[in-house]
């Protein structure tokens, strides 16, 4: 997952509703997971660049909040076709999953990768 917070693209990726945790698709968006560099592209002019290499990574270990690996996420999200995306207009203190997943306020959901 790529949560952004602050991002220029925001208010151009569609409101995220899921409460039954099915993260719908984003029609029109993609992403391209690489390590240096990851590219969140939308439809018209709407795309933000994120220096990857610098990005923080949780793990799949302590719940999810152990550091983790670029190069492993990048791999994860070319397996999967894609990645969820999720942006917020601020990072919050505490990354509560189900609150994210039905505040709307949370923006995104999942960009498949070009093929």
């Amino acid at each position: 997952m790529l949560l952004l917070a602050g991002a220029p693209v925001h208010d151009a990726l569609p409101p995220l509703t899921a409460p039954d945790g099915a993260i719908p698709r984003c029609e029109g968006w993609s992403i391209v997971p690489r390590l240096t560099l990851c590219v969140v592209d939308g439809p018209g002019d709407h795309g933000v660049l994120v220096p990857a290499l610098a990005a923080p990574v949780t793990g799949h270990t302590d719940e999810g909040t152990a550091p983790g690996d670029m190069a492993d996420w990048c791999a994860d999200a070319e397996r999967a076709g894609g990645a969820v995306v999720l942006s917020l207009d601020r990072l919050p203190e505490t990354l509560d999953w189900p609150a994210l997943l039905t505040s709307g306020t949370t923006r995104g959901g999942f960009l498949p990768a070009p093929t």
